[in-house]
């Protein structure tokens, strides 16, 4: 058992790695090139609709449109539950929602200056 403990322990930091070099980020609000068709219509509606610093869209599926990952900040989502700020963004894409497979959404609350 100690020998599968070590193991797992070696393969995290590999995994983490290959995972942060093979990803895009997207920090800023304005729209990156490079885009698919599908990250760029889920970023332009997010960005229109909710003001913030940071938004990321990213197609995690290989390019195919299935799975998205999107990490978000609104001074909007201050006050609200994780459930209630992710429910205002799926509110936002439900039409793209129901062609795809799946959707990894990260909100972050951002004080409004």
């Amino acid at each position: 058992m100690s020998l599968r403990l070590s193991l797992s322990a070696l393969r995290a930091p590999l995994a983490r790695a290959q995972l942060a070099s093979s990803s895009r980020t997207y920090a800023t609000r304005v729209q990156p090139a490079g885009m698919g068709e599908g990250e760029r219509g889920i970023w332009d509606k997010l960005n229109s609709r909710f003001p913030g610093t940071r938004l990321e869209v990213q197609d995690v599926s290989g390019g195919c449109g299935s799975f998205y990952a999107i990490s978000i900040s609104s001074p909007e989502f201050k006050g609200l539950s994780m459930i209630k700020q992710q429910r205002l963004v799926n509110d936002c894409l439900k039409e793209d929602i129901k062609g795809i497979h799946g959707l990894q959404l990260k909100t972050i609350v951002e004080d409004a200056e």
